[in-house]
């Protein structure tokens, strides 16, 4: 475990450089003790895929106890059991309108557009970070075969629940936002809803698998 401070008020606590289930266990691990036994100085914490950002308020503590308590709480945090992981099960309406880089990502890989949709349904993804836009959640890992750069050009605007990749990531856009991800689909599920407890569909630690559907389906799912 290593400390960075990230400015006068902030540290960057990283557990590793390999972006894996292993490392990101042991970031979720401290996020959830400090959560259930929260450090009176701590103003967020913000995790990521290796490492957890803590914002603490400089006016009641030093970087030096800050890093202090943080390493205890990591020592307790080691043997802690994490909870079991939320299933997530999201409709997509792969292609067309709904996926406009379907086929330009299947060129790209030698794969027809079907074979790329089923790489893309047959990973349980692990949702490692919400960054970016609020709902927006990181998820991993990509098929190697899928792994896709995103666009030269971002669009300048891309539509509420559309599922895209970049490098070996997938996410589905909570809002209508500029992006730069390759958009394989579209999800008719709601991904951020601020009358939802959670707000946002997936959270972190989550397991999230896609599923193809028709775009009737995908209306009728939108009517429901």
């Amino acid at each position: 475990m290593r400390f960075r401070a990230a400015s006068d008020q902030a540290v960057l606590v990283y557990f590793g450089d390999e972006i894996c289930a292993a490392v990101h266990q042991r970031v979720v691990r401290l996020l959830r003790l400090l959560q259930r036994e929260p450090l009176p100085w701590v103003v967020n914490l913000q995790p990521a895929y290796c490492s957890l950002l803590i914002c603490y308020d400089a006016c009641q503590v030093e970087l030096a106890e800050v890093e202090s308590e943080v390493r205890a709480y990591e020592q307790r945090a080691e043997h802690a059991a994490l909870p079991k992981s939320r299933r997530i099960d999201i409709p997509v309406c792969y292609g067309g309108e709904f996926g406009p880089d379907l086929a330009d990502v299947a060129a790209l890989h030698g794969l027809t557009t079907g074979q790329t949709i089923k790489l893309h349904t047959s990973q349980i993804y692990r949702a490692y970070f919400l960054g970016f836009a609020p709902g927006f959640a990181y998820l991993g890992d990509l098929p190697l075969d899928l792994a896709t750069p995103r666009l030269a050009t971002p669009r300048t605007k891309v539509a509420p629940g559309s599922v895209g990749i970049a490098g070996k990531q997938t996410a589905v856009y909570p809002f209508a936002t500029p992006g730069g991800w390759q958009l394989l689909g579209r999800t008719p599920l709601t991904v951020f809803q601020t009358d939802r407890n959670p707000m946002g569909l997936i959270s972190v630690g989550d397991e999230v698998r896609f599923f193809p559907i028709t775009a009737a389906e995908f209306a009728s799912w939108e009517k429901s």
